[in-house]
């Protein structure tokens, strides 16, 4: 059983930084790619970036250059550190890894079979 366990949210000022961990459990976690989501009241969940099992990034236009994603083999845990922080990124954060350990790029949630609890990210003007 794959488990995903988010944490690192809160509330912080405009401009500020915050760095999201996502700890997993139930397989061997560097086969797999990671991926990073978001839902912000109102609106459907959007794809934020993903870290392929290779090692490659890639982020949204919303986050790039802003946003960051890496991993801790050693630790079970992918990261998503967050700078420049914008009240537009207020919005709960959810991490997801894909049921298959390919090296495919992954963009939809539909590609995406596990998913954790989600933490709220807010961002104040």
């Amino acid at each position: 059983q794959v488990q995903l366990v988010e944490s690192g949210g809160g509330l912080v000022q405009a401009g500020g930084s915050l760095r999201l961990s996502c700890a997993a459990s139930g397989r061997t976690f560097d086969n797999y790619a990671m991926g990073w989501f978001r839902q912000a009241p109102g609106k459907e969940r959007e794809f934020v970036g993903t870290l392929t099992r290779s090692g490659s990034t890639y982020s949204a236009d919303s986050v790039k250059g802003r946003f960051t994603i890496s991993r801790d083999n050693a630790k079970n845990t992918v990261y998503l550190q967050m700078n420049s922080l914008k009240p537009e990124d207020t919005a709960v954060y959810y991490c997801a890894a894909p049921k298959f350990g390919d090296d495919a790029l992954r963009v939809r949630e539909w590609q995406y079979a596990y998913w954790g609890q989600g933490t709220q990210v807010t961002v104040s003007s």
